[in-house]
């Protein structure tokens, strides 16, 4: 149970994280704004269309919202959910404070993002930090991808794109076409990254 989703059928999501299609559905809607000239494939992280139509069934369905729960041995961990109301998909991040029974949205994608987001190294901090006694995404490979649509830094360190790149290669994304789709999925954040130095971290929990 989360709260404030008590109306919605969640169900956990993890089991769908190794079936193909579903890091080309996650992930392609980031880079589908028209902003390169190469349009992202299925195949730049090992899978096909019809792995990712077939997948997309199952994400996607309104009787069925996936959760993705990356929780930390310490502080803030992270939840994604499929939003799947008929009609008006999209995608909550939510982050759980210790502490705190509530959880709090922080950004959401309904066809463009919207909210807070993430720097660099709050992003890594979750990723890198599973518990290994709750249930939930406990890869951490998996935990950065999941967490890589929240990114809003300008200023991202020069590792980042390696650390992407052996993301992607530990899912699945073949060795001829990760770095182009590292380097495209950093080019799309980039582009529409906003994070303001002077916000109050959502790491903090001083949101309400």
């Amino acid at each position: 149970m989360i709260k404030g989703y008590d109306g919605g059928p969640l169900v956990p999501g993890e089991s769908l994280l190794g079936q193909p299609g579903f890091w080309s559905n996650y992930l392609m809607a980031m880079c589908n704004d028209g902003g390169c000239a190469e349009r992202p494939a299925p195949e730049w992280f090992g899978e096909d269309g019809a792995d990712a139509d077939a997948l997309s069934e199952v994400l996607f369905d309104p009787q069925r919202w996936p959760v993705f729960r990356m929780p930390t041995e310490n502080g803030a961990g992270a939840v994604v959910i499929n939003r799947n109301l008929d009609g008006d998909y999209g995608t909550d991040y939510l982050l759980a404070h210790p502490g705190r029974s509530n959880v709090e949205q922080i950004a959401g994608w309904d066809g463009d993002f919207s909210g807070t987001g993430l720097t660099w190294l709050e992003l890594i901090r979750i990723a890198d930090n599973p518990s290994l006694t709750a249930e939930g995404v406990q890869d951490t490979a998996m935990r950065l991808l999941l967490l890589l649509p929240l990114l809003t830094d300008p200023d991202m360190p020069g590792t980042a794109s390696a650390r992407l790149v052996a993301a992607l290669t530990v899912v699945g994304a073949p060795q001829g076409t990760v770095s182009v789709a590292a380097k495209h999925l950093l080019t799309h954040l980039a582009r529409r990254s906003r994070h303001d130095p002077r916000w109050a971290s959502p790491l903090s929990g001083s949101g309400e």
